[in-house]
């Protein structure tokens, strides 16, 4: 049976410091790096055959950490857009090695953007604007942060990223390892759970734990590894 195992970065230095994080580009904490080896441990003997990731650090530094745990012994090379200067270049002999997995990375997975409060401390924004507002922001489905998305946005870009580039891997068969973010992985659980926007915003998706879905005819299950 085809998989698809979603799995959000381990925690980010800026988690750990209750800072709003969006599309910095902030590395893994050594907590962070902890929780995404012990998901490799976890991962190791499910096959993976391409992963896609999101353009930040946080969920690439995870990629990488899993499949070192990983028994196939793979270890993930980026693949290129074709119309990229030098594409074929940063890719040659990759395709052909056996010790190598393809990786996409992707900026319709990235985390929802939070704007004007990226780089700003949680509880500190709860004091400069109140704690109704705020959690306006974070929870809503279609409130967005100033000059930031909504969760809403954020579906509008990974849904349709989603359903062109994974589902069509997993048509062909290919197991697929999606490592991402707790919003834009909220997105597409609410998608492929079917789930209405007010279950969606109860959904919450803790750092470095594997969420694995049998895919067949269209349709996803969920399931334990």
């Amino acid at each position: 049976m085809v998989k698809l195992i979603l799995l959000r970065h381990g925690q980010s230095e800026w988690n750990k410091a209750n800072l709003f994080t969006g599309w910095v580009d902030i590395p893994l904490s050594q907590e962070g790096i902890t929780e995404a080896i012990a998901a490799g441990k976890e991962l190791a003997n499910t096959q993976i055959d391409c992963i896609y990731a999101s353009s930040l650090l946080r969920a690439q530094m995870t990629a990488f950490l899993v499949m070192a745990q990983h028994s196939s012994k793979k270890m993930p090379y980026i693949r290129r857009d074709p119309k990229e200067s030098f594409s074929s270049w940063y890719e040659m002999g990759c395709k052909e090695n056996a010790a190598l997995i393809p990786m996409y990375v992707a900026w319709e997975l990235n985390e929802r953007m939070y704007g004007n409060l990226q780089a700003k401390n949680k509880k500190q924004t709860v004091d400069a604007y109140g704690e109704e507002q705020v959690q306006l922001w974070r929870r809503s489905y279609n409130i967005a942060p100033p000059d930031g998305e909504s969760l809403e946005m954020t579906a509008k870009r990974s849904i349709p990223f989603f359903e062109s580039k994974i589902i069509a891997e997993l048509k062909n068969g290919l197991n697929v390892l999606v490592c991402a973010h707790g919003n834009s992985l909220r997105s597409i659980v609410m998608e492929i759970e079917h789930l209405t926007q007010d279950q969606v915003l109860k959904l919450e998706i803790p750092t470095g734990v594997p969420l694995v879905y049998e895919y067949c005819n269209g349709s996803f299950e969920k399931v334990g590894l």
